[in-house]
């Protein structure tokens, strides 16, 4: 209930400061639960992710340190996130999505780089996939990284690539390396299809910032 309220808000507040958002291959997402995937570039990329792909509700995985403030916990707890402790991830950081996926049908958005900097693909997202039995969902988003450009009103765009089965077998380091991959080409090739000349540069001071927190 809460999770459609604040979606409603969130995007009739986007519309009226920027009104230039754009959903591209929406078709490609599947009926059930899945794992959408897409490369961490800003704070806005799971703002943006979430309202292209309404109807469906998602589980989220954030860091733990952002549930330390009150209001920021009680909000991120209603729009379904939970805490991953970055340095040392417990088990849990694997089976609550696994049932959030399986158990309450709702799909997981999860960023397998991490970092907004970093193009190392983890493979937390595919042992969860694949565990859940659930397609993996790339997707790209284009477009403002602060809440502020959004009043600059250039194009916010999102796209989803097309389904894909987490690899079978034993997830080897070849197996993960060879899907990470996979899915590294995914990204470039959506972003591509968006705009080919599109190149993302990533702000230095944020991740200078980034790296000495070991966040990088």
């Amino acid at each position: 209930m809460f999770y459609s309220f604040l979606r409603y808000v969130v995007a009739s507040l986007i519309w009226l400061i920027n009104g230039h958002s754009q959903t591209q291959e929406k078709q490609e997402l599947p009926d059930g639960p899945f794992v959408l995937v897409a490369p961490h570039r800003s704070w806005l990329d799971p703002v943006f992710l979430a309202l292209a792909a309404w109807p469906h509700h998602f589980s989220f995985m954030a860091k733990s340190e952002l549930f330390k403030n009150p209001l920021l916990h009680w909000l991120l707890v209603k729009v379904g996130a939970f805490p991953v402790d970055r340095a040392h991830p417990g088990p849990s950081a694997i089976k609550v999505p696994v049932r959030a996926l399986k158990q309450e049908g709702k799909a997981l958005m999860i960023f397998p780089t991490g970092s907004r900097y970093s193009a190392d693909m983890k493979g937390g997202a595919i042992l969860i996939a694949k565990l859940a039995k659930a397609p993996i969902v790339p997707a790209v988003y284009q477009g403002p990284g602060t809440f502020w450009s959004l009043f600059k009103r250039k194009p916010i765009i999102v796209r989803f690539g097309k389904p894909v089965d987490p690899p079978k077998g034993r997830l080897t380091d070849e197996a993960l390396a060879a899907f990470s991959d996979e899915l590294q080409e995914n990204f470039a090739a959506l972003d591509h299809a968006i705009n080919p000349h599109y190149k993302y540069v990533p702000d230095k001071k944020k991740y200078l910032e980034e790296k000495e927190h070991g966040e990088v």
